[in-house]
């Protein structure tokens, strides 16, 4: 199959990295692509996209599959029309890539069929925001309703500082329309867990569970970010126990979505707290985790090429892959001052790289760089994935961080804890 991947980030670098080694997909292409897989050949000639429209110029280059990255196409109907071309597309149409476009259209779905989730409340203004504090309390997480790049989530720390974020978010200050309706919710005490699942309107295939590290500093402090790095599997989720929420989560989605008229392929990412209470959804995402896809990759064996065009095509093959032993994760190397003010334009410098050695189990997956004047430069917030496998996660973490020290450059950032409720507690919780 000849294969395109829509994206420019370290969850597109990875998702290419794995479909070319399927047997199915000799050829895979990006768009637009980064830095690395530009070095790799693998990026479309933007010269394709010149004198006509994105759908236009992948139509006319005739993929036999075409997998969207992002959610802001997949929200803007892209794979609709896609579809309409008559080409096979691993990804939601517009109506189903609501569950992410919206988080209040999102949490009416869960209420709606039964999906457990936290409580909540729609606020539009300030005085619905004091009322609902009034009623709710101090505890609780503002979530901005439309696409924030994965930051539109805040936890505050005091009843102030929830009033002035989601006064800051009502105003357009924050993220824009995107914050001017948002998301008062309970503030649930748990652990989280990422959980994906592969759909293809009928049926689906569960992921090994991972967990993001999404706060900028080591300790699970500072501000949201799109994540610095995550692991996979979870310890302590047997078979039994992913089996169990495959079918609450994904098993009641895909009820829903057809009671709602909605033919769902693509991956469904829930973002799930497991409280004692049980397992509640925070969030649902289109598309595939960034950065847990880069160590989920490196838990997958077979052929992924099948298992998404499998999908996309509503026939869905479980057999395509199966789930590697051991434990993978990934460290994201950001710039200086990410995420508010990221620091861009040096040089990056890989000493392994440079001498023309290569790691066996691990693989640096390019996300904010480009390349000027043939040198490889970071731009953008999170620059690099470094990415390793290991017969457990201590093996991982090892191998994670003795590759991210080879690799330099001015205001090079990471947390050198991720794993570590593991690691140092040997539990999850």
């Amino acid at each position: 199959m000849k294969t395109l991947v829509i994206g420019s980030g370290g969850r597109e670098h990875a998702l290419a990295w794995r479909l070319e080694k399927s047997e199915s997909v000799p050829q895979v292409a990006l768009w637009p692509g980064n830095g690395g897989t530009a070095g790799l050949g693998w990026n479309l000639d933007p010269a394709l996209f010149e004198d006509q429209d994105e759908a236009a110029a992948i139509i006319a280059w005739q993929p036999d599959l075409v997998v969207i990255g992002p959610e802001a196409p997949l929200v803007d109907g892209l794979a609709d029309k896609l579809r309409a071309a008559g080409l096979a597309v691993f990804g939601p149409g517009a109506n189903g890539a609501k569950l992410e476009g919206s988080k209040i259209f999102a949490k009416d779905f869960m209420l709606r069929h039964g999906i457990p989730t936290a409580d909540s409340r729609r606020i539009t203004s300030e005085a619905e925001l004091i009322e609902a504090m009034n009623i709710m309390g101090d505890a609780v997480v503002l979530k901005a309703d439309g696409l924030a790049a994965g930051k539109g989530v805040l936890l505050p720390e005091s009843r102030s500082e929830a009033l002035e974020a989601g006064a800051a978010m009502l105003s357009g200050a924050s993220f824009g329309e995107a914050g001017q309706s948002l998301l008062l919710e309970e503030r649930l005490d748990g652990y989280e867990v990422s959980l994906l699942a592969i759909l293809d309107g009928e049926n689906y295939y569960l992921l090994p569970a991972s967990q993001d590290h999404k706060r900028a500093l080591e300790g699970d402090r500072g501000p949201n970010t799109g994540g610095m790095g995550a692991y996979a599997p979870v310890p302590g989720l047997d078979e039994a126990d992913l089996a169990k929420l495959g079918e609450e989560v994904f098993g009641a989605s895909l009820k829903g979505l057809a009671t709602d008229g909605i033919d769902y392929r693509g991956v469904l990412y829930a973002g799930l707290m497991m409280t004692p209470a049980g397992p509640k959804v925070l969030e649902f995402n289109v598309r595939f985790g960034d950065p847990e896809t880069q160590a989920l990759m490196l838990m997958l064996e077979g052929d992924f090429g099948t298992l998404l065009a499998s999908a996309a095509k509503g026939k869905l093959d479980p057999g395509a892959v199966s789930h590697r032993e051991g434990a993978a994760m990934v460290v994201v190397l950001s710039s200086k001052g990410y995420p508010d003010k990221p620091e861009t334009g040096y040089t990056i410098e890989d000493t392994l790289a440079a001498s023309g050695q290569r790691s066996a189990e691990s693989v640096v997956f390019h996300a904010g760089t480009r390349v000027e004047d043939g040198k490889l430069i970071n731009c953008g917030g999170r620059v690099l994935g470094v990415t390793a496998w290991g017969r457990d996660l201590a093996q991982a973490a090892d191998r994670c961080y003795h590759r991210a020290d080879e690799i330099h450059y001015e205001g090079k950032t990471l947390r050198r804890d991720i794993g570590w409720r593991v690691l140092s507690k040997g539990s999850v919780t």
